[in-house]
C-alpha cells in the first residue's frame, strides 16, 4: 500500500517536473499537458507529501530517493524560509532544477514501477 500511495505521488511530481515535453508524446501529450498544468497548482502541497512520504516509507531506497529528490525540486521556492538549513537547501534545489525535465520523466518511470 505504502508503494502505491508513493508510486502516485512520483507520478504527479513527475508530470510537473517535465510538462515542458509532455506534448511530444503521441496522442496523450495535450491531455497529459492539461493534467500536469492543473497539478501544478498544487506543486509545493506535492513536493511536501513526496519528502514526508519518502522519509516515512525509507523501505525502497530508490522510491524514496527519487521522491526527495522531486520534492526538493518543486519546493524551490519555499525552501529558503526553513531556518538553518534554507539556503543549502535552496541551492541544492536550484542545481537540482537543472535537470527538471530529466528527474520528472524518471519520476514518472519510478512511479510506475512503484505501482506495478
Amino acid at each position: 500500500m505504502e508503494e502505491w500511495i508513493l508510486g502516485l505521488t512520483l507520478i504527479f511530481s513527475g508530470l510537473i517536473l517535465a510538462m515542458g515535453i509532455l506534448t511530444s508524446i503521441p496522442a496523450l501529450g495535450k491531455s497529459l499537458e492539461k493534467l500536469a498544468k492543473w497539478l501544478g497548482r498544487f506543486q509545493t502541497i506535492i513536493g511536501i507529501v513526496a519528502i514526508i512520504l519518502a522519509i516515512l516509507y525509507w523501505g525502497n531506497l530508490l522510491y524514496s530517493l527519487v521522491a526527495v529528490i522531486a520534492g526538493l525540486v518543486l519546493l524551490v521556492g519555499i525552501l529558503p524560509s526553513i531556518p538553518a538549513l534554507g539556503k543549502y537547501l535552496e541551492k541544492l534545489a536550484k542545481w537540482l532544477g537543472r535537470f527538471q525535465t530529466i528527474i520528472g520523466v524518471v519520476a514518472i518511470i519510478v512511479g510506475i514501477l512503484a505501482i506495478l
